[in-house]
Formats: structure tokens, C-alpha cells, sequence
């Protein structure tokens, strides 16, 4: 089965942000390793959006004022890396659904929990990211505010990817 909407849906939002990346690797050695060993796409998906709640989290704590503890993984990262991981982390998620989703003989039950999981995400995280956005605009940090503008626009483009690809494998009952 063809999914040309869903595919150019989360083509274009890729494409849309694709701007500004840079080299330092966005997810630590536990959870690269995590999703090496998971190939199942609902559980692929999982481990990204756990990695990016946690960015989101610790991004609204630094910015806050609150400094990590030490061993955390992602101690030395700073709120602009926590931001471009985000971007990153959902950029992955889409390119990981768009392949699977092209992919012959997906399983649908699993191909919909993954994209139940990414719009459950998207719309807690459009309220963590809005946060972030007033925090950044308080604090006059430009970065910051233009990272956060970045993640709320593919959170967007990854929302409607969901939607979208839900109405394309949601089991019938």
C-alpha cells in the first residue's frame, strides 16, 4: 500500500526545519544503543520520544536555573543542545515512520501504536514548548526563543504527520 500523503506530510516537515543543524551527536550511547536493539518501529519511536521528553524536561529545568546532577547523561549539554536533540530526536522519528511506513508488509498495529505514541507527544509537548517560549522571551534569549520556535514547528508538522498516518493504519474493528 502507498502512502503518499503521509510520506510527503512528514517529508515536508523534515524539510521545513531542516535548517541549522549541528554535528554533536543529539542522543547519548545508553539510548543509541536502546534503539539499535529495538527494530520494531512502535518501540523505536518510544525510545526517541522518551529521549525527547527528557530534553524537553531538562531544558525547562536549566533554563530555570536548575543545574544537573552529576552522572546525569545529559549534564553537559546545554539548553540550545537540548533544544536542537529535540528537533533532531523528531526528525528521526518522522524519517523512522516514513520508512516504515514504505515499507512492504508493515505491521499496521504496530505502525499505528507508533503514530498514537507521536501524537500523544506532540500535543503534551506543544505545551512544555510554548512554556519554553515565554521562558526564552522573559530571559531575552534569542537563541533559546528561535530553537523553540524550530521544535514547536516540527512538533506541528509531526502532529498532522500522525494524524494523518492514523487515519491510514488504525486497525479496522
Amino acid at each position: 500500500m502507498r502512502i503518499p500523503q503521509l510520506t510527503g506530510l512528514l517529508f515536508l516537515a523534515w524539510l521545513s526545519a531542516a535548517a541549522g543543524q549541528t554535528r554533536r551527536e543529539f542522543l547519548t550511547p545508553a539510548e543509541i544503543e536502546k534503539i539499535q536493539d529495538h527494530q520494531e518501529i512502535e518501540k523505536r519511536v518510544e525510545i526517541y520520544l522518551e529521549a525527547a521528553a527528557l530534553r524537553l524536561r531538562a531544558a525547562q529545568e536549566r533554563i530555570t536555573g536548575k543545574e544537573s546532577e552529576p552522572g546525569d547523561p545529559l549534564e553537559f549539554f546545554t539548553v540550545e543542545d537540548m533544544l536542537d536533540g529535540y528537533y533532531r530526536i523528531m526528525r528521526s522519528v518522522m524519517l523512522n515512520l516514513d520508512g516504515a511506513a514504505q515499507k512492504p508488509g508493515t505491521d499496521r498495529g504496530k505502525m499505528s501504536k507508533a503514530l498514537k505514541s507521536l501524537k500523544s507527544h506532540t500535543e503534551k509537548a506543544e505545551k512544555e514548548l510554548l512554556v519554553l517560549k515565554r521562558l526564552a522571551e522573559e530571559k531575552l534569549l534569542e537563541t533559546v526563543w528561535n530553537l523553540v520556535n524550530r521544535a514547536i514547528d516540527i512538533a506541528k508538522g509531526a502532529h498532522a504527520g500522525a494524524v494523518e498516518g492514523l487515519s491510514r493504519f488504525t486497525e479496522p474493528r
